[in-house]
């Protein structure tokens, strides 16, 4: 399969289902506690500080970043696509969640 994977953004589409003040907080507040931590990992590189300890903080900066990637490709799953789907515009959406899912696993 050699078709890019890079998928272009699309401003103009809206979420099929739109995200509760809940669920935006969570993600929001998942976001800004890995903003910490990599400004936390630069002040441990400007520190000169233990590779595998800042190994050990990137990893754990690329896992929250999953989790708050994986949060979304369920909410963009069961809402937009299901959505699209019951439209009878599952095909184009379908393959767009594919794309998505292998851009996303390459990561």
């Amino acid at each position: 399969m050699d078709e890019k994977l890079t998928i272009p953004l699309t401003p103009e589409k809206t979420p099929a289902k739109m995200r509760s003040e809940e669920d935006k907080k969570l993600l929001i507040q998942r976001l800004k506690r890995v903003e910490g931590q990599v400004r936390g990992i630069q002040k441990m590189i400007e520190e000169d500080r233990y590779c595998v300890d800042i190994l050990v903080q990137v990893s754990a900066v690329n896992a929250a970043l999953k989790k708050v990637g994986y949060t979304l490709l369920e909410d963009h799953t069961r809402g937009c696509v299901t959505n699209a789907v019951k439209q009878g515009e599952g095909e184009e959406t379908i393959n767009e969640l594919m794309k998505v899912i292998q851009q996303f696993s390459k990561s």
